[in-house]
């Protein structure tokens, strides 16, 4: 095993991608930061758009539980799954600094079993493994595992860490996993683990791909325009909670006009809108906004998406 890691300790710095940011601090937030936002999200995408920003606007713990979670959601903007950073809210509300502990980690909003091995280990260099997908993969393939259960793989990682060079080790284990064993096509006659990997000769078989069906949802959005502004609601549901967006009806008003479709993908489904709009005889709704209040509220996609159609019609007419 300690040649195993040795192997895999020259191939991290070699090739591996230490210069990330969150891989050359050892600020505790800044790395929770980043493990929050690349949960689904590519790092390409979290290091060129939305991490530097995020931490200039909100440079420690104390003033992002300090911020309004309005704040907060704007500069999340685009990154998706909302969640994640209204709970990145309330820890930063909930504490004045990070535990070190797993267990007092994993009792933090939005903090899992992952994540919070992976602060632990990036942060404070506790000798415990991660399993992240690129890592899953890893373990699958290694020991030819098609279906395995999370507390298989949770014991194949312990057993597997290097407990001397733990945030090197979890690094080069993700790095591998995002350059040499790939989902397609991986490259394993140069990965450091080929001599230990019992399924390098059919790696694409372990793990067993799950079938993902991806359904359609249609709704029919209505806005409400008053003296050329736009009523807008605060959604309060699990789904795009804290964002502002146009309300949906089962059925759209008699004197509202249909002005087109709008779509977007989400990771589990497809949203389709019909998108009406009506002109409101007086200010029943509260929340009514100009254009360029709406550019400062924080909105989903689907909701920018909307705004853009609407701009488009009525520079039509």
């Amino acid at each position: 095993m300690k040649q195993t890691h040795q192997l895999i300790q020259k191939w991290y710095k070699d090739h591996g991608r230490v210069d990330l940011p969150w891989r050359t601090t050892n600020d505790p937030y800044h790395i929770y930061l980043s493990e929050v936002m690349l949960q689904q999200t590519q790092v390409k995408t979290v290091l060129e758009r939305y991490y530097f920003p995020f931490l200039k606007k909100f440079p420690t713990l104390k003033k992002l539980g300090n911020a309004p979670l309005d704040d907060v959601l704007k500069m999340w903007e685009g990154l998706g799954y909302y969640n994640r950073a209204k709970n990145l809210h309330k820890t930063a509300g909930a504490v004045n600094e990070l535990p070190s502990d797993i267990d007092a980690l994993i009792k933090l909003p939005g903090i899992g079993k992952n994540t919070a091995h992976a602060v632990a280990t990036f942060a404070f260099k506790k000798p415990v493994p991660i399993m992240e997908a690129n890592v899953k993969r890893i373990l699958c393939r290694l020991n030819k595992l098609k279906t395995p259960t999370d507390k298989t793989l949770w014991e194949i990682a312990y057993n597997l860490v290097d407990k001397e060079n733990p945030f090197e080790y979890n690094q080069a284990m993700m790095d591998l996993g995002a350059i040499l064993c790939t989902p397609k096509d991986p490259r394993c006659k140069v990965c450091p683990l080929c001599d230990i990997c019992q399924g390098k000769d059919e790696p694409t078989l372990y793990p067993r791909k799950k079938k993902h069906v991806v359904s359609t949802r249609e709704q029919n959005i209505m806005i409400s325009v008053y003296n050329d502004k736009l009523s807008l609601t605060q959604r309060s549901g699990k789904f795009l909670h804290g964002l502002w967006g146009f309300p949906s009806l089962d059925v759209p008003l008699c004197a509202s006009e249909y002005i087109g479709d709008v779509s977007h993908a989400y990771t589990h489904f497809k949203l389709k809108c019909k998108v009406y709009v009506y002109n409101a005889p007086n200010k029943k709704e509260e929340h009514y906004f100009t254009i360029a209040q709406i550019q400062k509220l924080a909105i989903s996609k689907v909701d920018d998406k909307i705004v853009k159609l609407y701009l488009d019609t009525i520079q039509t007419y």
